[in-house]
């Protein structure tokens, strides 16, 4: 019985070939994003997921209130993780962490690599097998580094890297480590990555940091034991927090700042190692979003169900061509449930068929899916028995709705209606236009999305953000000089370039360069009776005029003096309250404190999701720099890059260029709006295909249903204007109706998105305006094809088609 179910339904496929491929055409290119997009959304949901002990494991971070509003941190100065330890029960295993570029150097190779510098329960916190050497201790002591697999190639090729020493740069020095032990690569889906790992006590601030609370520049993480919750050690940790904070406290309540729903100043809470990924900080609480993920998963749902109302409302229009070949079954005996499985295996073929061609252009297409969106998937994942299990349940779940549904519908019609060759086409009609509606309402929604995405980013990459972006290139000081000493040698080098004119550095860079590094640094200090918090920056001489920043009041620094000296921002300005800001003095580093010698103007030193925040500049021999910038003349640009990376390989012959404009930089800031404006790009525009497909064979069928009709309205004088327009009305009416409903879902979602930036577009009704046209253009052209070449056919040969 199955094997003349499926002959038969082969048949009947094979009868109507323009149907069937139209069909498997629009799912494959559905099943194929679909899988892509999956894949993605799952990768990315599938982060810091491989740690056995993953469920215990916590990202300490601190939730202060401030006269300024409530504040979120997860930086944390050196004596806190043993003070948590010993003095709050609940600790299994703590480890700091400080994430960091570092020179490694092994006899002529010169090679940074990332090094985080942690404490020795690291590797028994978190899951990164050893491949060789100490498996129980891999940081058994301070002269002992652990190193991936990856950085073991780099650095020794195929000799042995257990027992090989190599030297790393620290405060400017080679320090000589021995390697211990080599960890496999760190997988993709971590957000802890490295590929030398050394004791913390080694780091180059450690020294300096000792014993002092003041000072926070790393990060915490705690294993609990079971048993204990998050919530019971958050609330353990309220007297530590009131013994070792008491004083920020009493200045916080002394500058205004309100407690919390606790009726405290200040917590110390725990991130779920499994939300690190997807968690922020900015409105001054740990805000865990997967929205990305998400709506990944959201676009390749919308795309597989605009394919399947593309089907259902395809067999549905068909169903009249069959009506007398279900009469005469039903009078030769068939029952409803042999005539449900005659038309689904129908489906079955059209649906298999197609996962089978969607999953092979996902193989094809993969290596440019990963370039487009950035995402780290591997043809790996499709082998995993969750991935064929999805793949199965899909299929399954698709073909008992989007196939079961006209075949329940066909097998439940009476008989002497069906040889009648009569359908109520009422009901029918009804569920095919609501379900068009809901296609094209999909396919607005989208389109506007794309539109407003695109628009904030257009505006995040052109809007002015105080300083010459255009002209300036910048790139890390990664080699074995100081800083300073570099520098200067780098001037000398360039001074005789005509195209060439300012040479700076400081201590961080603007945006997001070729390194990937993104930091900032920021202090408390009191001023006047009150607690002041800035963001800190040091800088060389030059460093704004090279950038382009305005001084709106005083001078830039001119001399070796002015180090007993500091520049700051409007913001900050504001903040120090002063009338005349010049006069003030900061006590920040020295008894007699800091002379304002100029005020600059506000400029966006950080990302556009946020307001512009207070800065002081520093500057001093003492104080690292660690970014250089060079302002180049407009005539000549390609040709002074390169002539810096000549004279940087020159200074550093050792050490990668990493240089990049700053708009560039400003870019890579704002990837993840980029690549969401991508993925809802091409979203809509395989929304919009399979769309115009099913509405094209719709055009076809109601074309066909007619004939006649078009036929008669010819012989009666009736234009081919007026007959297209007959026949496209009532398409058109449905995109209209979607255009209503869909625009102001689109718009809430598109407020609602935008209230994540502090500077943004305005939300025009143009974007929802321009997508419900486009869409009325598209389904109008999509349909106008069919119906114009109807409308101007023969009515001799109208009129015969039986």
């Amino acid at each position: 019985m199955l094997k003349n179910y499926l002959k038969i339904g082969w048949r009947n496929l094979m009868k109507d070939k323009t149907f069937t491929l139209l069909n498997v055409i629009g799912l494959s290119i559905a099943f194929g994003a679909a899988i892509l997009l999956a894949m993605s959304a799952f990768f990315d949901m599938s982060y810091d997921k491989f740690h056995a002990n993953g469920d215990q494991i916590y990202q300490v971070y601190d939730v202060a209130q401030t006269p300024r509003g409530q504040e979120a941190g997860t930086s944390q100065p050196e004596p806190f993780a043993e003070a948590l330890r010993t003095e709050v029960p609940g600790v299994e295993k703590i480890t700091r962490y400080l994430q960091d570029g570092g020179l490694v150097i092994y006899g002529e190779k010169e090679i940074d690599l990332n090094t985080v510098w942690v404490d020795a329960d690291f590797f028994s916190m978190f899951t990164f097998p050893v491949l060789k050497g100490n498996e129980h201790d891999p940081l058994q002591d301070q002269a002992s580094v652990v190193i991936t697999e990856s950085a073991a190639n780099k650095l020794f090729g195929n000799e042995e890297a257990i027992g090989q020493t190599i030297n790393i740069m620290i405060n400017g020095k080679e320090e000589p480590f021995t390697v211990g032990s080599v960890v496999g690569n760190v997988p993709p889906q971590s957000s802890l990555e490295f590929e030398v790992a050394v004791r913390f006590e080694k780091n180059a601030e450690y020294a300096d940091t000792k014993g002092v609370w003041d000072s926070q520049y790393h990060g915490v993480y705690v294993q609990l034991p079971s048993g204990v919750s998050a919530e019971r050690f958050e609330k353990n940790a309220r007297s530590f927090t009131e013994l070792h904070y008491k004083e920020s406290m009493e200045a916080a309540k002394r500058d205004g700042a309100m407690p919390d729903a606790d009726g405290l100043y200040r917590q110390l809470k725990l991130l779920p190692l499994k939300d690190l990924h997807f968690t922020g900080y900015r409105k001054g609480y740990a805000e865990v979003s997967r929205s990305v993920p998400y709506l990944i998963l959201g676009v390749a749902f919308l795309i597989l169900f605009i394919a399947c109302v593309n089907f259902v409302n395809m067999s549905i229009a068909k169903s009249a061509q069959r009506l007398r070949e279900i009469g005469m079954r039903k009078t030769l005996g068939a029952q409803k449930g042999q005539l449900f499985f005659q038309f689904w295996s129908e489906s079955l073929f059209v649906f298999l068929s197609s996962m089978g061609i969607g999953v092979l252009l996902s193989i094809l297409l993969i290596d440019d899916f990963k370039s487009m969106f950035r995402t780290r998937i591997s043809l790996d994942m499709l082998a995993e028995p969750w991935a064929v299990f999805m793949l199965l349940a899909t299929i399954l779940t698709i073909t008992l709705t989007a196939g079961g549904y006209p075949a329940l519908l066909f097998s439940r019609l009476g008989t002497i209606q069906s040889l009648k060759g009569k359908l109520e086409a009422s009901g029918n009609n009804l569920v095919r236009n609501a379900l068009m509606v809901v296609q094209f309402g999909i396919a607005i929604l989208l389109i506007s999305g794309t539109l407003v995405l695109w628009g904030q980013v257009q505006f995040m990459r052109n809007k002015d953000l105080g300083y010459n972006k255009e002209q300036v290139i910048s790139f890390p000081l990664n080699g074995k000089k100081n800083g300073h000493e570099v520098l200067r040698l780098l001037k000398d080098e360039l001074n005789g370039n005509p195209d060439i004119l300012e040479v700076s550095a400081s201590d961080n860079n603007l945006g997001r360069g070729k390194d990937g590094s993104q930091w900032s640094s920021a202090i408390g200090f009191e001023h006047k009776g009150r607690n002041i918090r800035t963001n800190a920056l040091t800088v060389d001489y030059n460093y704004i005029s090279t950038l382009g920043l305005q001084m709106a009041q005083g001078r830039d620094f001119k001399s070796e003096a002015d180090s007993l000296g500091v520049l700051i921002n409007e913001a900050m300005a504001r903040q120090l309250e002063e009338k005349d800001p010049l006069s003030a003095r900061l006590e920040v580093g020295s008894e007699t404190g800091l002379a304002i010698l100029g005020v600059v103007k506000d400029y966006n030193f950080q990302g556009l999701d946020r307001a512009i925040e207070p800065i002081t500049f520093f500057m001093g021999e003492d104080m690292e720099l660690r970014y250089a910038y060079v302002k180049v003349a407009p005539e000549n640009m390609a040709s002074s890059f390169d002539a810096i990376e000549q004279t940087w390989k020159k200074l550093e012959p050792n050490a990668e260029f990493l240089g990049s404009f700053l708009d560039e930089n400003v870019d890579r800031t704002f990837q993840r709006e980029k690549t969401m404006a991508t993925m809802i790009t091409s979203g809509s525009i395989i929304a919009i295909a399979l769309s115009c497909i099913g509405l094209f064979a719709m055009s076809l069928l109601i074309v066909a249903q007619r004939t006649k009709e078009i036929g008669v309205r010819k012989v009666l004088g009736a234009s081919v204007a007026s007959i297209t327009v007959l026949l496209t009305k009532d398409f058109l009416k449905l995109v209209l109706i979607a255009f209503l409903i869909a625009s102001p879902i689109a718009w809430w979602f598109s407020d609602q998105w935008l209230q994540n930036y502090t500077y943004k577009i305005d939300l025009g009704v143009w974007f929802f305006v321009a997508a419900g046209l486009l869409a009325m253009v598209i389904a109008l052209l999509t349909v106008g094809t069919r119906t114009v070449s109807a409308a101007a056919q023969n009515p001799v040969k109208s009129l015969r088609t039986e």
